[in-house]
């Protein structure tokens, strides 16, 4: 498996790499123990700051560890690991190491305590944003407060879940700036 070399990025522009939809790989830690959870359904809610919204249901070991600690990271996984995304996201961290089972290896952030993934092609350090009561409890709103985005390649072939089982992998990028020019931004 590829480990990525990652640099700083602007967090104003992650949402170039998020709002498409991929799929990606949610880690967390709290009180010594950390998870890993596949996550197809996102969105970029604000640019600056550069706010993602996901749900966790309380069901799954994540949602715990996120709760508590009020922090995440936001790994974009490129169709190479297809099989990690499949399998993380069918067993559960509360009875496994999920790094150790998939092969990952997790490396130390900068501003929170939740791992990155080094074989992912981007990383995006994570706080929570709305610490407000939720009626909703499952429902997270994020600052992403740091992202590491790879060097190379400039268009990674992310997956995108189309439920049932069913993946794309991203494809042709098209620069609407040509054909467009006075509607582009």
């Amino acid at each position: 498996m590829k480990k990525y070399r990652k640099q700083d990025f602007d967090t104003a522009d992650v949402r170039r790499l998020l709002e498409p939809g991929p799929v990606v790989l949610v880690s967390s830690a709290w009180n010594g123990k950390t998870d890993i959870m596949t996550m197809g359904w996102h969105m970029m809610i604000g640019f600056t700051p550069a706010l993602f919204g996901c749900y966790i249901d309380e069901s799954n070991h994540s949602h715990e560890l996120v709760r508590r600690s009020k922090e995440c990271v936001i790994n974009l996984p490129t169709a190479d690991l297809l099989e990690q995304v499949i399998g993380i996201g069918n067993c559960s961290g509360a009875d496994s190491d999920k790094f150790a089972l998939f092969g990952l290896t997790p490396e130390p952030a900068i501003e929170v305590r939740a791992p990155l993934i080094a074989e992912c092609y981007a990383s995006f350090e994570c706080r929570l944003a709305d610490a407000e009561p939720n009626p909703n409890g499952s429902l997270f709103v994020w600052q992403i407060v740091r992202a590491h985005v790879a060097r190379t390649p400039k268009l990674p072939k992310t997956l995108h879940y189309r439920g049932d089982g069913q993946f794309m992998i991203s494809g042709r990028e098209i620069d609407s700036r040509r054909q467009f020019p006075n509607q582009a931004k």
